[in-house]
């Protein structure tokens, strides 16, 4: 895949047109409203997220998380001495890539936020972040594969992008964990592909950074029909093709409501592998549970759980009292976004207690480049690559297993690239 960069635009920005102007018809006033003269200074956070729509599973903990970050920032924060208030303004992007950019935009121009932060998939990462960059403002995200962040916004390695950062893992990283995962059973190395036709598929069945040549170079026969388009309600031409095969082993990246119909369908037309490994659609409880049974022994890319050996630098709960505080507060079952959800704030909190100047949009940008750092998550680290904008973060693999009482619970069952998360359960095959 031919990944270019960005054309530079050498005309003003509209954030900085709006700055400029407004300076030159009201310059006295401002002298009166600048932070460095007002008695309670106020750094304003936007935030993010799909609340509605098919990725909704992804902020499904936002309000827990931003009532505990709100309660953590009640007191403001520190900065060389001075104190600033700290206000949260949360979007909901709908699931759409279009209302991420709306709302991104709405933050940084009509909100004047310091600095906006975003998560769960490229639909949202993406055009948030792509705001943030043309309009100059510092942006954080998570919770999407570093290669369709990358370069799904065309990013190039020699020509970093200056406002924008992302902590997370990589494809690299879902491969050398699944195919651990897999290899455990001995199952036939014979594997059918689902990637839509979507910023994620795409990445995932790409042919020079997906899964296609890393299966292949590891004597797995892939058998990928191309992409469909996401929502599809009619997956029969795959499991045909996939039980013809003699596919043991589903991959992909979907959805809930595509890999609802696609089990669904599987089911009517008899169609059984020993193992289905999904990344999005199976990483909610919520999800698993809709699937009753036939959510038992369904497999999935693991960011975080209770059992990860990490704490928040920001409030000092482990990733146990985390979780737990998530289910007594609202009596389900934690899922794997709360942690990032929450580091999200702890960088953004870290940076701006160290920047040299949070009246300087630069001293911002250097303090974030300057990040080395625990968290919720595993350590952020921007110097570390494996690109500039990104900081990698610890992944492992597991299984949904259900109880007698049909209570399902996400054990890790492969730790190989990420030995520090204790394994959990042992991996059962389907049926």
């Amino acid at each position: 895949m031919n990944y270019m960069p960005k054309p530079k635009s050498t005309a003003l920005t509209r954030r900085a047109m709006l700055k400029t102007g407004a300076a030159a018809l009201a310059m006295p006033a401002l002298l009166h409203h600048t932070r460095a003269y007002a008695q309670s200074p106020t750094i304003k956070i936007g935030h993010v997220s799909p609340r509605t729509g098919p990725l909704a599973g992804f902020a499904e903990a936002d309000d827990y998380v931003l009532e505990g970050i709100r309660a953590a920032f009640a007191g403001g924060i520190e900065n060389n001495g001075r104190r600033f208030e700290v206000e949260i303004i949360s979007r909901d992007s709908q699931s759409n890539p279009n209302r991420a950019a709306e709302v991104a935009a709405d933050l940084i121009l009509g909100d004047e936020v310091d600095i906006i932060v975003a998560a769960s998939t490229p639909d949202t990462t993406n055009p948030v972040a792509d705001q943030a960059e043309i309009n100059e403002v510092p942006c954080i995200t998570t919770d999407c594969p570093w290669q369709p962040y990358f370069f799904g916004r065309n990013g190039n390695p020699t020509q970093p992008f200056k406002y924008t950062y992302h902590f997370f893992w990589g494809l690299e990283d879902v491969i050398a964990a699944f195919l651990d995962l897999w290899s455990q059973q001995g199952v036939a190395k014979v594997v059918g592909g689902l990637f839509p036709n979507d910023a994620d598929g795409n990445a995932w069945g790409d042919p020079e950074l997906g899964f296609p040549p890393a299966l292949e170079a590891n004597g797995f026969d892939l058998v990928d029909l191309g992409r469909y388009q996401p929502l599809s309600d009619d997956f029969s031409s795959h499991i045909s093709a996939f039980r013809d095969a003699g596919c043991e082993i589903v991959t992909g990246n979907m959805i809930p409501p595509d890999f609802g119909t696609f089990w669904a369908q599987s089911a009517q037309q008899g169609f059984k592998p020993k193992i289905v490994s999904i990344g999005k659609a199976l990483l909610f409880p919520s999800a698993i549970e809709s699937l009753g049974s036939r959510g038992n022994g369904l497999t999935s890319e693991i960011w975080w759980t209770p059992d990860h050996p990490f704490g928040s630098s920001l409030t000092g709960q482990s990733a146990r009292e985390l979780a737990e505080g998530y289910t007594a507060a609202t009596g389900r079952p934690w899922t794997q976004p709360i942690g990032f959800k929450h580091a999200l704030f702890e960088v953004v909190n870290n940076v701006l207690t160290r920047a040299a100047d949070l009246d300087d949009t630069d001293s911002i940008l250097e303090a974030i480049r300057q990040t080395r750092m625990p968290s919720m998550v595993g350590p952020v680290d921007w110097s570390t690559g494996p690109v500039a904008n990104v900081s990698k973060t610890p992944l492992v693999a597991g299984q949904w297993q259900q109880d007698a009482a049909g209570k399902f619970t996400l054990v890790v069952t492969s730790n190989a690239t990420a030995p520090d998360i204790p394994v959990t359960g042992e991996l059962m095959l389907l049926g």
